[in-house]
């Protein structure tokens, strides 16, 4: 039995919603709890994050029926490369659809636009933890690079905030309390016995 045509379109205004709706999927997929930082994303918010010159997203269709999408991001002003490069942001197939064959066409795609916009490198930001996703991208020849480390601004802020030379001994000082506190009560039980 053959593999049902896949068909990519770059997504314009016309598909933001088509993109809106798979991202809600892809987060619902991931298990994502409702506050846990993740926006609900509209046409419109796609729209306009499309509207930017250096992203680009596309949709694959089975059927007429989307079942995937890919977000490329300009990534050439990057530590690690002295080239041109895109970044594979996000790449996401509904359970139903993958295995058909629409992850390699919407990887096809990209490497044609790539070709096209004069990228001589693409990048890939996935998540450790994705196993299958991380053989799809081995697969393909993408090898490791860097680690990726997120934090929300608050919190950023937060230890920022708290990371002054005094707080940092008086925190030192709380340890060292502590250690002697419990030295001094290790001794006293073992001169009890």
């Amino acid at each position: 039995m053959s593999r049902p045509a896949v068909v990519v379109r770059k997504v314009d205004a016309e598909l933001a919603a088509t993109v809106a709706e798979l991202w809600t999927v892809a987060r619902a997929e991931a298990d994502s709890p409702k506050d846990a930082g993740w926006r609900r994303l509209t046409p419109d918010a796609i729209a306009n994050a499309l509207s930017r010159p250096d992203v680009v997203a596309f949709v694959a269709f089975v059927d007429r029926t989307p079942v995937a999408y890919a977000v490329l991001m300009d990534c050439s002003l990057n530590p690690f490369t002295d080239v041109a490069c895109l970044s594979v942001e996000q790449l996401f197939v509904v359970r139903e659809a993958r295995g058909q064959g629409a992850a390699r066409a919407l990887m096809s795609a990209i490497a044609a636009y790539a070709e096209r916009h004069g990228a001589e490198q693409l990048a890939s930001t996935v998540p450790a933890t994705l196993r299958e996703a991380n053989r799809f991208y081995a697969r393909l020849g993408f090898t490791p690079l860097t680690t990726r480390r997120v934090a929300s601004t608050a919190s950023l802020r937060r230890k920022l905030s708290g990371d002054s030379a005094a707080s940092r001994y008086s925190l030192d000082q709380v340890m060292i309390r502590r250690r002697v506190a419990r030295l001094r009560a290790s001794q006293s039980r073992l001169a009890a016995h």
